[in-house]
Order: C-alpha cells, then structure tokens, then sequence
C-alpha cells in the first residue's frame, strides 16, 4: 500500500514594487477623483494622514494634558510636602506647647523688669540715689519725654555729675543691680577745674516702661488715625 502523499504548496508569487510606476502613479494622481487612485498611492496617502492626525492631537490635545498633568504632579508634591510638615509639627505638639509656656514665662519675669507709669517716679529717685551714695555731685538730672514703642515706653534722662573715675564706675556698678532695666548711654568724661583733678561724667540714662491697657488701646487709636489719613 502507498503512503499518501500532502500536495505540493502553491507557489506565491510576490510582486517587486517598482519605484518608477509608484512615483508615475503619484503623479497622474487626480485630487476630484479620489475613488481612482491605485490601491498603494492610497495606502501611502491614508498612513500619512493618519500620522498626520496624531501629532497634530499631540500637540494641541496631548501638550496640553501633559502641562496639566506636570502642573497636578507638582502640586500633588507640594501638599505631601506639606502633610510631612503638619504631621512633624503635630508629634512635636507638646514640645511646641512646653516651649511657649517657658517662652511666656521668660517673657514675663523681663516684663516685670519694666515698671509701669506708677512706679516711674520711684525708679528716679532710685538712679538718683545710687549717684549720691556714691558721693556724686548733680549738676543735671533732667528726665525727657517718653518714646513709645510697640509695647513699652522709653525715658532718656539726661544726666551730669561730677566726682572721681572710681566712683564713676561703682555708680554705674549700682544702675546695673537696679531691679528694673537701666542702660547708660553716650559716656563723655572730660576733667573740670583748674587742677584738672576733677571728672565730669555726661551720660544719657534709658530707662523703660510698659504700657498699660489704656495707653495701648489710645496708640492703637492714633496708628489706625494715621492710617486713615495717609488713605
């Protein structure tokens, strides 16, 4: 018995694209009759149109949403950025808490360094005092006008003595012991009399003075007038 035999494979028959006709068929191309364009012009014209298409939706549809889209990313940065930083601030919570109650009561025990108007008077004769116990003669002790800050009052006094370079330096020794803030500023000593024996001190002493309730409500008052007029 014979073994059966597979039929032969028909051969395929490729056909070789020759250029030259390709290029001749582009140009006889009709543009009124579409419909009767060889079959790979129109391949080649759909695939060009089709590519065509599509870099035209990438860059005016794409472009766009990529934009959006690096806009959304860096936002979406920011706010992790933020959280991170919200959520070490809320572990460190009471750390935070602890630090504001020492800052409030450092804040304090300065603000109790500053007398009020009230105790003023007491203070100048305190600064008055510590020179004559020194044994310093007074030729000035001239309080000036208050400078209100933000939230104390500064008053310079002008003040001249006459007496000895060791005495000059324990009377300042005894302002830095006052309970209250006391600077001496703008020191001139020069001798006076005819030995020159003698020293002359010229000091501008600061002293200051937090503002009460009323004085800060009648500042914020003439801030606010202020800023009415220049409006």
């Amino acid at each position: 018995m014979k073994k059966p035999t597979l039929p032969a494979m028909p051969k395929l028959n490729v056909t070789k694209i020759d250029f030259n006709v390709l290029v001749d068929d582009f140009k006889t191309l009709d543009p009124k009759d579409p419909g009767a364009w060889p079959l790979i012009p129109r391949i080649i014209i759909l695939l060009c149109v089709f590519v065509g298409l599509l870099l035209v939706a990438g860059w005016f549809g794409w472009q766009t949403q990529l934009e959006e889209l690096d806009v959304k990313q860096q936002e979406e940065a920011k706010l992790k950025d933020d959280w991170l930083t919200k959520k070490k601030q809320a572990i460190s919570l009471d750390e935070y808490k602890n630090q504001l109650a020492e800052i409030e009561s450092s804040f304090g025990a300065l603000l109790k360094q500053l007398p009020n108007s009230s105790e003023m008077e007491s203070l100048l004769v305190d600064i008055n005092q510590a020179g004559l116990g020194r044994g310093l003669q007074f030729e000035l002790f001239k309080p000036g006008s208050d400078a209100a800050k933000e939230f104390y009052a500064e008053l310079p006094i002008k003040i001249t003595v006459t007496g000895s370079y060791h005495d000059f330096g324990a009377f300042a020794g005894d302002i830095a012991k006052l309970p209250r803030i006391v600077t001496l500023n703008n020191i001139n000593i020069e001798p006076v009399g005819k030995s020159g024996e003698g020293l002359k001190l010229d000091t501008t002493a600061r002293t200051f003075r937090y503002l009460d309730e009323e004085e800060m409500a009648a500042k914020k008052r003439q801030e606010k007038t202020k800023q009415g007029a220049k409006k």
